[in-house]
C-alpha cells in the first residue's frame, strides 16, 4: 500500500487514541464534579479532590494532543468541525477553566470554598455536555460545499446532540462513582457504590437510545450496523456490553474495590469502538474521508517523528504518576 494512504490511517489512529486516552483519564475527573453537589461533606469532598490532585491536570494533554493533531495531520477537517462547533468547543473550554480555577481556590479560602465548590461542579457540568453535544453534532453529520462548512450557527443543536450530551454526562459520573469507589474509605464508599448501581442503569440506558437513533440519522450507518455480511461482525458489540455490563454489576454486588472502575472503562472501550465502526473511514461524516482532509505526505511523516518520541514520554510519566499515588486517599491526607 501507498506510503501516501498509510500515513493517514496512522495519524487517524494516533488522534484517535489521543481523545480516547482523554475520555477516559480526564472522564472521571470531571465526573467527580458532576457528583459533587450530591456530597454535601466538606471531608467527603476533600477526599474526592485529593483522589485526583496528582493527575487531573495531566490527563488533560491529550486533549491538547488530540485537537493539535487533527489541526496539524487533517487541516481541511478542523477547518470544516471548528467553524460547526465553535459554540459547544468554547463552552467545554470556559468549563474546563471554571473547574480549573475553582480546584486550584476552593483550597486558598474557607468563608467562600462553598462558591468554588459550586464552580466546580459547574465546569465539570458544562466541559462534559458540551463534550457530548459536540460528539453527537459531529456524529449527525455537518453541512459540507466546497471543502468548507456550510451550515449555521445553531446546526451542533438538536436532539440527538442533546441526548449525546445527557448520555456522555450521565457515563462520565459513572467513571467518577467507580473512581471513588476505588479511592476512598468508609461511608464515602458506600455512597459511591450507590451512585454506581443508578448511574449504570442510567448509562444502560442512554447508550441504548444513542444505539437506537444512529443507524437513522444516515443511510450509510444502518448499512454499516445491520446489513449483511457487516451485522455478523458488528453484533459483537452489543453483546460484550452486556457481557461487561454483568460482569460490572457483579463486581459492584460483591463490593470489589478496582474491578468496578476497570469494567467502566471497558465499556467505553466498547462505545468508542461501535463510534469507529460507525465513522470509518470519514473524519467528517458522510462528506470528507481521512485521506481527502489529510496534509501533505512530508508533513505528515515529519510530525510523526515527533509524536513517536513524545507519546512514549507521555505515556511513561503518566504511569508513573498513577502508580506514585495509587491506593485509597484519607480524609486527612492529600493536596492543601
Amino acid at each position: 500500500m501507498n506510503l501516501a494512504i498509510d500515513l493517514p490511517v496512522i495519524w487517524a489512529f494516533i488522534i484517535a487514541f489521543a481523545v480516547f486516552a482523554y475520555v477516559v483519564m480526564d472522564g472521571f475527573d470531571l465526573g467527580l464534579g458532576l457528583l459533587f453537589p450530591f456530597f454535601p461533606r466538606r471531608e467527603d469532598r476533600n477526599v474526592m479532590m485529593n483522589s485526583v490532585a496528582p493527575v487531573w491536570d495531566g490527563n488533560e494533554t491529550w486533549l491538547v494532543l488530540g485537537g493539535g493533531g487533527l489541526f496539524a495531520a487533517f487541516p481541511l477537517a478542523y477547518s470544516i468541525l471548528m467553524p460547526a462547533l465553535y459554540t459547544p468547543m468554547i463552552a467545554m473550554l470556559l468549563g474546563l477553566v471554571l473547574r480549573g480555577v475553582a480546584f486550584e481556590f476552593r483550597w486558598r479560602t474557607t468563608a467562600e470554598r462553598n462558591l468554588w465548590d459550586i464552580a466546580f461542579a459547574a465546569g465539570s457540568l458544562i466541559a462534559a455536555l458540551a463534550q457530548g453535544i459536540a460528539l453527537g453534532a459531529i456524529l449527525q453529520g455537518v453541512a459540507v460545499a466546497e471543502r468548507q462548512y456550510a451550515g449555521g450557527w445553531w446546526d451542533w443543536l438538536t436532539p440527538f446532540s442533546l441526548l449525546t450530551g445527557v448520555s456522555l454526562v450521565i457515563g462520565y459520573g459513572l467513571l467518577g462513582a467507580t473512581w471513588l469507589v476505588m479511592k476512598s474509605t468508609g461511608s464515602l464508599r458506600e455512597r459511591a457504590y450507590t451512585f454506581s448501581w443508578w448511574l449504570l442503569v442510567a448509562m444502560l440506558g442512554g447508550l441504548g437510545a444513542v444505539s437506537l437513533a444512529t443507524p437513522f440519522l444516515q443511510a450509510e450507518y444502518w448499512r454499516r450496523w445491520f446489513e449483511w455480511p457487516n451485522i455478523a461482525f458488528t453484533s459483537v458489540v452489543p453483546l460484550a456490553v452486556v457481557v461487561v455490563t454483568i460482569l460490572l454489576l457483579r463486581s459492584l454486588a460483591e463490593r470489589q474495590d478496582y474491578r468496578p472502575f476497570f469494567l467502566s472503562l471497558v465499556l467505553f472501550v466498547i462505545t468508542y469502538a461501535g463510534l469507529g465502526i460507525s465513522m470509518w473511514p470519514y473524519v467528517v461524516p458522510q462528506s470528507v474521508t481521512i485521506w481527502q482532509a489529510a496534509a501533505p505526505e512530508k508533513s505528515q511523516l515529519f510530525m510523526l517523528f515527533g509524536v513517536a518520541v513524545m507519546i512514549p514520554i507521555i505515556l511513561a510519566y503518566t504511569a508513573f504518576a498513577y502508580w506514585v499515588f495509587r491506593g485509597k486517599v484519607e480524609a486527612e491526607t492529600g493536596y492543601h
